[in-house]
């Protein structure tokens, strides 16, 4: 029997990571996502949009019969205060980073209940677990998954589904590189010079592969995390036992 899991945000960055990861374990996986991708089952959906998210997973459970994992990962950044937050822009952040992790979450309980079986990663941030500067509306949309993770563990126990979140630090993605090329735009900062401070940061002193991210995801996925639910896993360097 082929397990099924599907990955919101899959066509680049961790998500991609994730995507390759899971195929490499046999998985059927569907990613869905606006951005084209060769990569799995590619499932064009507007994450942000709940109504979108619930077609796409009800068809896909339909087609399959199944689903064993979720991965809740499509998210984007915002680098700014609270006072340089408009409605307008917390709205779209929440609509993508939590309202789609609510989305895909409710679209495939129903399946999971049914065969009693399921694993829901929700992919949150180091900002879970710590404040970081200039960063009000991300900082809240991450902690918003972990408190998900948290309550739909212990909602869905007993029907042996399991909900973990993953805390990245500084991952070398895409995300990371565009949030960077756009400080660097603002401050007339070198890049090198940005990527090699953020770097020295880290305990470890590098910054974390969407690789590594994707590792941990699978064992949260995985038989082998059978007794881990409602847990928050740093993947950060180090970053956070500071």
């Amino acid at each position: 029997m082929t397990k099924v899991a599907i990955v919101t945000g899959g066509s680049f960055g961790i998500g991609l990571a994730i995507v390759e990861k899971l195929l490499s374990q046999d998985y059927q996986v569907f990613n869905l996502d606006i951005k084209q991708s060769e990569t799995g089952h590619f499932v064009e959906c507007d994450v942000s949009n709940v109504a979108d998210v619930t077609h796409a997973i009800d068809a896909i459970t339909q087609r399959t019969g199944r689903v064993d994992v979720l991965v809740s990962n499509a998210g984007k950044h915002l680098s700014a205060t609270i006072e340089a937050t408009d409605e307008e822009t917390l709205d779209q952040l929440f609509a993508l980073n939590v309202k789609g992790a609510y989305a895909a979450t409710k679209a495939v309980l129903p399946c999971m209940k049914a065969q009693q079986y399921g694993a829901i990663i929700f992919i949150s941030s180091d900002q879970a677990l710590i404040a970081k500067p200039n960063s009000f509306a991300y900082n809240l949309t991450k902690s918003a998954l972990a408190s998900m993770a948290k309550t739909t563990a212990l909602d869905y126990a007993a029907d042996n589904i399991r909900a973990n979140a993953v805390c990245p630090g500084t991952i070398e993605t895409p995300l990371f590189h565009t949030a960077i090329d756009q400080y660097c735009e603002k401050s007339g900062a070198n890049k090198a010079d940005i990527v090699a401070e953020e770097a020295a940061l880290q305990p470890l002193g590098r910054l974390g592969k969407a690789e590594e991210v994707a590792a941990l995801v699978a064992f949260l996925a995985s038989e082998d995390a059978s007794f881990i639910t409602g847990s928050l896993q740093s993947i950060d360097g180090g970053y956070t036992a500071q």
